[in-house]
């Protein structure tokens, strides 16, 4: 089922995230349709909070990126097969030299910005069947966790502009969360009751 992404200017965006144990309720369903919704808009990344829910879960598909004529060949392999979901994620570690990459956001759509991150981390997480794992990333496919992991601590890829790039960007945002923009998925916006 294709749930409503929430635009940008909503609370649940801005909250950070609660633990879940593995009897939460209807999670199977939850994951399924978070991907659903995912693929859906077109995107590489979901976070529970982007579907209305402040708990720490998000997954990731970037798929998308492997098709990028810039990457190495095993960067490329590595993102085709980086189906994940990370429930209760922790990033322990991140390395390296800061830098930077156009991001964008289902919940903030039609922006797009320079981000800059670590290009290594290390996350601990509990997979759909509740399996702990250590794992260290790189890249892209470090920088898509990070910026769901963002979510799930109440983050937008926004909140990491200067000043200046906040400004030019406000009347943007401003219409987002007013629902004066026109996307093709399903979205809600903090200032309507009924999705669109």
């Amino acid at each position: 089922m294709i749930l409503p992404i929430i635009a940008y200017g909503d609370p649940v965006l801005k909250k950070k995230a609660k633990e879940i144990s593995k009897d939460y309720p209807k999670l199977d369903a939850l994951i399924d349709n978070m991907w659903d919704t995912m693929y859906n808009a077109y995107g590489v990344g979901l976070a529970a909070p982007q579907v209305g829910l402040p708990i720490r879960l998000f997954l990731i598909d970037p798929a998308p990126f492997a098709e990028d004529d810039d990457l190495e060949e095993s960067e490329k392999e590595s993102l085709k097969n980086l189906r994940k979901v990370f429930i209760n994620p922790q990033i322990v570690e991140e390395e390296g030299e800061e830098w930077s990459f156009s991001e964008g956001c289902l919940s903030i759509p039609e922006v797009r910005e320079d981000v800059f991150r670590k290009p290594d981390i290390t996350i601990e997480y509990y997979d759909e069947n509740f399996e702990k794992h250590t794992e260290t990333y790189s890249g892209l496919a470090a920088r898509v966790i990070q910026h769901e992991y963002d979510h799930i601590e109440g983050v937008l890829f926004t909140d990491k502009l200067s000043s200046l790039k906040k400004r030019l960007i406000k009347s943007k945002l401003t219409n987002i969360s007013k629902g004066k923009i026109n996307v093709d998925y399903k979205m809600k916006f903090p200032n309507m009751k009924k999705g669109r």
